[in-house]
């Protein structure tokens, strides 16, 4: 099995002319990913606009992306969702596929207990070997997974971390001081990195990776090796291009940047639309103050 890294990204789902699954595309771009400092890939999680893809259509992205990145990558499938029981058996059938780990979005829309969260992750997790990230997105969830959940669950052997998007700094903080110096943190939000690293987290989860993501591994890297200062200087030199990229509902304003750099990713499919004029503008104008890391040589 490929090492779970410190820098994934967090992958968009290319779409054809048609409103299709690109997967020729798909594999270029995790390849190019891969060339510009991503340790890995979340395939179908948010950014992969998962609530609009069909099962056969996640089960196929995942062996088509694995097939493409061998063992150059690790491949996280995102396979949560809110019932129980159909998340257990895709877990299990993309393990089957050979993917190399979970990710595992809190249950939206029906809004359970902790208790029924801790049910929920442990259900999946025992129905599969392979290590399992959880990950928290209150804002789009609208539930928060607690600290204390979150410990309870690190408990089981492969429930290995989780990806915390809440942007909440005190209840990070106790996650990471209880979750055990084996449970791997990583930041959900990319403002939220080097703070999150300063805590003791382990890593991110990133959007902004598709366009710089040499930049955001050097920044970690300087971090780790005690150069505190200069991983700060790239961070504050990464906000605007961060900020601009949430702009509206992401991925809409990441695929219209990749999109406009000349990698082809197509339109989300709705209920998202394509960027508004005002906001597009926006984007372009952050994009001329930034070197982009994406092999564009990858694209067709």
């Amino acid at each position: 099995m490929v090492k779970i890294g410190r820098l994934f990204t967090a992958m968009v789902t290319p779409f054809d002319e048609e409103g299709g699954v690109d997967y020729e595309q798909a594999k270029r771009l995790s390849l190019a990913l891969l060339d510009s400092g991503s340790d890995g890939l979340v395939v179908s999680g948010t950014t992969g606009e998962s609530p609009t893809l069909t099962k056969e259509e996640k089960l196929r992205l995942f062996a088509e992306v694995k097939a493409a990145v061998g063992n150059r990558g690790a491949v996280m499938a995102g396979t949560g969702s809110h019932s129980t029981a159909e998340s257990v058996e895709l877990t299990k059938e993309a393990e089957g596929i050979g993917v190399d780990a979970i990710l595992l979005v809190v249950p939206y829309y029906n809004k359970p207990p902790q208790e029924g969260l801790f049910e929920h992750f442990k259900a999946i997790a025992q129905g599969t070997s392979l290590p399992c990230i959880l990950y928290n997105v209150p804002s789009r969830t609208v539930t928060n997974l607690a600290a204390e959940t979150v410990i309870r669950l690190s408990e089981i052997d492969n429930i290995v971390g989780i990806k915390e998007a809440s942007g909440n700094l005190d209840q990070i903080a106790k996650i990471i001081a209880g979750g055990g110096k084996d449970f791997l943190l990583y930041s959900g939000n990319d403002s939220d990195t080097l703070p999150i690293l300063a805590l003791g987290g382990y890593g991110v989860i990133s959007v902004a990776s598709h366009l710089v993501g040499a930049q955001i591994r050097e920044m970690m890297e300087k971090f780790l090796a005690g150069k505190a200062s200069e991983a700060a200087e790239i961070h504050r030199s990464l906000l605007p291009l961060i900020n601009a990229l949430f702009v509206v509902s992401n991925p809409i304003p990441v695929k219209y940047a990749l999109n406009h750099v000349g990698f082809r990713v197509g339109k989300p499919r709705l209920p998202l639309t394509e960027l508004d004029e005002k906001s597009a503008a926006l984007i372009e104008a952050t994009l001329k103050n930034y070197r982009i890391d994406l092999p564009l040589a990858a694209k067709p």
